[in-house]
């Protein structure tokens, strides 16, 4: 984390009463955001820490607050705490080399069956391509989830050695016409993609970005096991992570999987997360 705490007490538009009130309300949004992003990283990885991250990037929404921007104090802190979350865990970087060439060579292999097949692969095919079973796939998607969670950069789209946060990035109020024409035009070619899930994986998407459910509540809804869950979420992104790289390229090279935010009109509007 780069913001001290002690700089977040400082040069503040709030008082101390004021402060302390704000902090205890969003609370809650702190410990659903810190244990929404656990349930994709590895067990060693303490929840306490990201709570602790979430807090320290609360205070800081407190402080950068601006409300002439006509957003409201809620959805400015949801980024702003996850965004804290994410650079708490970057600084960690448990992705090891190795992890980030299978990483790349997973990504190769569903871009070759996809050409090859048509249409996007099975796991099962994804397994075979690699040479490994399908647990042992499984079990590499879940440590890639977590890996590509804290890597969201994307390329600037006319300088490529210029990276920007993709959470810090988000769509503002002041988007030129090229922003918005492009933005459109992810939306489109990501809901396209998602069409082309099979239904199961499109609905945990669906209750995951969408209803904002945990994987156990949807394991509950879908009646199935929470693991599952986990490899049906991991498995889907890792499809549309691979089919935006080659869409997008070479405009913007993605490297994190977007995730919806909206439905509309039978489509999909979609943002990083």
């Amino acid at each position: 984390m780069t913001q001290r705490p002690e700089l977040a007490y400082q040069s503040n538009q709030y008082d101390m009463s004021e402060r302390d009130r704000l902090i205890m309300e969003e609370l809650p949004q702190v410990h659903y955001i810190a244990a929404r992003i656990r349930e994709r990283l590895p067990q060693h990885v303490a929840f306490e820490d990201l709570v602790n991250a979430g807090v320290l990037g609360l205070i800081e929404a407190i402080n950068k607050y601006d409300a002439s921007k006509l957003v409201q104090f809620k959805t400015f802190a949801k980024f702003r705490i996850r965004g804290a979350i994410l650079d708490s865990l970057r600084e960690l970087d448990w992705g090891s080399r190795l992890l980030r060439r299978k990483g790349r060579e997973v990504d190769d292999a569903v871009a070759r069956l996809e050409i090859q097949l048509g249409r996007q692969p099975s796991e099962q095919e994804i397994a075979d391509e690699l040479k490994i079973d399908l647990q042992e796939l499984y079990s590499l998607l879940t440590k890639l989830d977590g890996l590509y969670l804290v890597s969201q950069q994307v390329s600037a789209a006319f300088d490529r050695s210029e990276t920007r946060d993709l959470i810090e990035n988000a769509p503002s109020r002041a988007e030129d016409s090229f922003d918005i024409c492009l933005r459109g035009e992810t939306s489109e070619l990501l809901a396209k993609a998602i069409a082309k899930l099979d239904e199961r994986s499109q609905k945990v998407l669906s209750l995951y970005y969408k209803e904002e459910l945990t994987m156990k509540e949807i394991a509950l809804v879908l009646e199935i096991a929470e693991s599952r869950v986990s490899q049906l979420h991991s498995a889907a992104l890792l499809k549309l992570r691979t089919s935006m790289q080659k869409k997008l390229s070479p405009r913007a090279t993605v490297t994190s999987a977007p995730v919806p935010v909206a439905k509309k009109r039978g489509g999909a509007e979609w943002a990083r997360s």
